[in-house]
């Protein structure tokens, strides 16, 4: 039966609002992947600028430490009326300051109640705080400046690494996601081939990968002979030979020979997919 004109206008645009549809998915993922990267990107530097300034009022703070001068012998040499009041401003600047992403934290864990890591810091350095200041106004106890300062500066240090180690992983992905092609020669029934997204293709599909082009999913080699590169995947050094019956991995990148591939795992499924899932659990 043949299709009316009707039919064919409209299918037209049917095809071009899913191709758009999948181009505009394409643009949020990577628009949403670029945005975490500015987020972890930002809260590095704040970590980073914050564990400077922290660290460099933490050395006066160090200096003048009644307990720190008695260890070292000079509490004559740094002793002068009112260092205490000193001490605690420059304290003050630490905990406000430096302690502050960890009070935020802490608001942020009660509020939603799953207490974590930022909970035990800020009881912590808001305890020493709080008791310190009461010393300096007269309460009788010891002040522990020097500790809370520290505990900054090695809380704030800790999560700028890790922070930079996120953004390692990030980077990781993204020359991950590159290995893969954006479409695949698939072969159809007739025995013509097309070129489809790989979103298309399913568990059975045959594909043709033509020389040089990179292997769109992880399947089995029913015909041709080729060498393939799975350096990025797997480490091997060499291309390893593959024929008929031998299994290849999606973004592996083919070498002088054409091959033809059953597809035995797309999507979640395939081996590049899992990897990411890996790197993704280590973020």
């Amino acid at each position: 039966m043949e299709q009316s004109p009707d039919n064919k206008s409209q299918s037209k645009p049917d095809e071009a609002m899913k191709k758009e549809g999948k181009m505009q998915h394409a643009d949020s993922d990577h628009t949403e992947h670029k945005d975490h990267q500015e987020n972890h990107a930002q809260m590095a530097a704040n970590f980073r600028n914050r564990f400077w300034i922290s660290l460099a009022l933490t050395l006066p703070i160090l200096l003048l430490s009644p307990l720190l001068q008695e260890l070292v012998g000079l509490r004559e040499s740094f002793h002068f009326r009112g260092d205490v009041y000193v001490l605690f401003g420059f304290a003050s600047a630490v905990f406000w300051y430096g302690g502050w992403l960890f009070l935020k934290g802490f608001y942020k864990e009660i509020k939603s109640l799953q207490p974590g890591m930022m909970t035990l810091v800020a009881v912590a350095i808001t305890t020493a705080y709080l008791y310190s200041s009461a010393v300096v106004f007269g309460l009788a106890g010891k002040m522990f400046f020097w500790e809370l300062a520290t505990l900054v500066d090695i809380m704030l240090l800790g999560h700028w690494i890790e922070m930079k180690s996120v953004m390692g992983a990030s980077k990781v992905l993204e020359e991950l996601a590159k290995l893969m092609p954006s479409d695949a020669h698939k072969q159809m029934p007739d025995g013509s081939v097309k070129d489809v997204p790989l979103s298309e293709l399913a568990v059975g599909d045959k594909v043709l990968v033509k020389p040089g082009e990179k292997v769109p999913a992880d399947g089995t080699v029913v015909e041709g002979e080729s060498s393939v590169n799975e350096a990025m995947l797997t480490g091997e050094s060499t291309p390893v030979t593959k024929k008929s019956g031998g299994k290849v991995i999606g973004g592996a990148i083919n070498g002088e020979g054409s091959l033809t591939i059953e597809v035995k795992g797309t999507g979640k499924d395939s081996f590049l997919s899992q990897v990411i899932d890996l790197v993704k659990q280590a973020q």
